[in-house]
């Protein structure tokens, strides 16, 4: 499972994650796999199911000014261990600072499963190059 924060604005229009164009997560996702880069909703979740890959995000509901994750306050966290027991996920991965952060906070004492903090895919991450994030993308790789 990989979780993010909560989702932009870009997203939240789009209806499904990552869909900032400039966001690097699904190149990201395409290239750990050896695959064509999901263009599509359809595309993405085809992507996901074949992969076993769950997407979710660490906050259920938020205040956040426009998409920047340092100004969220009044989180209230998705339930987590809820999905977790109903399924076979095994490994936590999270996408930016704050997500990792959050997780540890509110959802780690419920799970037990210790989150893999993955840097942030989003253009606001200028820290990183691309192929330094990707180095690190590829441990999600399971199949």
């Amino acid at each position: 499972m990989i979780l993010g924060s909560v989702p932009s604005i870009k997203s939240r229009e789009e209806n499904f994650y990552y869909a900032h164009k400039q966001n690097k997560f699904w190149h990201l996702l395409s290239d750990v796999y050896n695959e064509k880069v999901p263009l599509t909703v359809d595309e993405k979740i085809t992507f996901l199911l074949k992969h076993n890959i769950a997407l979710w995000d660490v906050i259920k509901s938020c205040t956040i000014k426009n998409s920047s994750d340092s100004s969220i306050k009044n989180v209230k966290p998705n339930n987590i261990k809820s999905l977790i027991n109903k399924t076979k996920i095994e490994k936590i991965y999270t996408t930016g600072k704050k997500a990792y952060y959050l997780y540890n906070k509110f959802i780690y004492n419920k799970t037990k499963i210790e989150a893999i903090y993955l840097p942030s895919p989003s253009p606001a991450n200028a820290s990183m190059n691309y192929d330094s994030i990707l180095e690190i993308y590829k441990d999600i790789r399971i199949n």
